[in-house]
């Protein structure tokens, strides 16, 4: 039923602090248009009016109402003002300012999976005063030399501590410190897997691991998933068809499906695993943000796990630090000796500035930050994609989101460039064929404000046919 009542004096909820005034004022009005907020019919409040309320001059408010109305969205007569469009069959045009080309439009990046970065954390006075104190200590020079290629003794019991809650107690023999995730896969799989051996994956995994298979000549054979990760039985399948060396997996807020294996499917992983004599490369980049999450597959089966822990997404990425967990002493210098090819040592004063955080709570501080500004920003995607199709975890800095039917084979990366966002689709992630999915990253955008402009953005562009997108205006 057609609502003629006039709205009860529209208001933004909030307007986008990087875009032109008109630009944020039409933005916003779209939104609240395609979420339902504002109803097909409603009277929308006089222009003059609008402007007083919001401290802008006429012509602002009246550029923002033109570009909602070569929207489709509204529509105006003399004697009723201007309406919400009754048969709005066409969502939000994607606006960007005319003013500058499409190219030149500054990117909502939405590709990159990193912690966002709450002021509640303090995260720049927090490394200044780490950096100081680590160079005001006794021992800071060593800070400054050539160190222990797997790290030097206190460097390894931080990371031990930091692991502990997790794994339980880890011997810092078994435990060697690596400038980042990626390096610490390079040399496990360098150290376990020789070319033309076969490595198990989800059938969509993290990229990095795509890229140090290929390098390393080593194939990756898929394993079949659902909304709560790897199935056993198909691993099993795999394991009696292909015999790999290894399976690969993020267990715990997946990149990039976000799926958390349960507890019993670990289990059965780790039977199996046991049965085939497969070793397990446990990615566990995003294991410290849960506060309560099932035991990693490491301590479930320490006797076959190298566990990969990244300090990257539950405090900052200039903090090029991730703890390798072996099995034992013997492997744990087998992949020093990769590390040694690699890039010789984890950096230094990365190191040190690691270790002061774990031990005076700071990296845990970070880490509480960080879950509670993911719990923020899925609550901001879940109104921006209400009515889509997508796995998230409150505890996760990321989703996964199927594409409308529309959309599949389409190329939505270029289409959404020009729209003023960065996305990237899954092909990045796919062992086999890619599924018609998007992992979007929401840690990236500095605000609040710019994440909401980013999302309703990409909600507008799914809502239409690749055919039926308008122009950039």
């Amino acid at each position: 039923m057609q609502d003629n009542s006039p709205a009860a004096f529209w208001l933004p909820a909030e307007l986008a602090r990087d875009a032109p005034k008109y630009l944020a004022i039409a933005q916003a009005l779209s939104a609240d248009i395609r979420s339902g907020r504002l109803a097909a019919g409603v009277q929308l409040p006089p222009q003059r009016q609008l402007a007083k309320a919001l401290g802008v001059d006429l012509t602002t408010v009246t550029r923002a109402f033109n570009e909602v109305r070569r929207a489709g969205l509204v529509e105006g007569n003399t004697k009723r003002g201007t309406i919400v469009s009754p048969s709005r069959t066409v969502p939000a045009r994607i606006i960007v300012d005319e003013h500058r080309p499409a190219e030149a439009t500054a990117l909502i990046d939405l590709s990159m999976n990193m912690p966002p970065q709450p002021a509640e954390a303090g995260l720049r006075e927090a490394i200044a005063e780490g950096i100081a104190t680590v160079l005001a200590s006794p021992h800071a020079l060593a800070r400054l030399h050539y160190q222990d290629n797997a790290g030097i003794p206190g460097d390894r019991a931080a990371g031990a501590r930091f692991l502990a809650p997790r794994l339980g107690p880890v011997a810092p023999e078994r435990l060697v410190v690596t400038s980042g995730s990626q390096a610490a896969l390079f040399a496990v799989v360098s150290a376990l897997l020789e070319p033309g051996s076969v490595l198990a994956a989800p059938e969509v995994t993290y990229p990095g691991l795509r890229s140090v298979a290929a390098r390393c000549g080593v194939r990756l054979a898929a394993v079949r998933t659902d909304q709560n990760g790897l199935l056993p039985d198909d691993f099993e399948a795999l394991c009696r068809a292909n015999r790999p060396k290894a399976l690969y997996c993020v267990p715990t807020l997946d990149n990039p499906t976000t799926a958390t294996l349960p507890a019993e499917r670990r289990q059965a992983l780790v039977a199996i695993a046991r049965r085939y004599d497969v070793a397990f490369i446990e990615d566990d980049a995003y294991g410290a943000l849960p506060e309560h999450a099932p035991a990693p597959l490491a301590a479930l089966a320490p006797e076959r796990s190298w566990h990969v822990a990244t300090l990257s997404k539950c405090a900052t990425p200039a903090l090029r630090l991730a703890y390798v967990a072996t099995p034992g002493q013997a492997e744990a210098l087998e992949i020093t000796a990769q590390t040694r090819i690699i890039n010789l040592m984890a950096p230094p004063l990365m190191s040190g500035l690691a270790t002061a955080w774990i031990k005076d709570g700071t990296m845990a501080r970070l880490t509480s930050a960080i879950r509670r500004e993911n719990h923020a920003r899925q609550a901001i995607a879940a109104t921006a994609l209400n009515g889509f199709t997508y796995r998230a975890a409150a505890d996760a800095h990321h989703l996964w989101l199927s594409l409308p039917t529309a959309w599949v084979g389409a190329d939505l990366s270029a289409v959404a460039r020009k729209a003023g966002l960065a996305l990237v689709g899954s092909a990045a992630f796919a062992v086999g064929a890619p599924p018609p999915a998007l992992r979007i990253s929401l840690g990236a955008a500095p605000s609040h404000e710019a994440l909401r402009q980013g999302l309703n953005t990409l909600a507008a562009l799914l809502s239409v046919p690749p055919e039926g997108v308008p122009g950039i205006v």
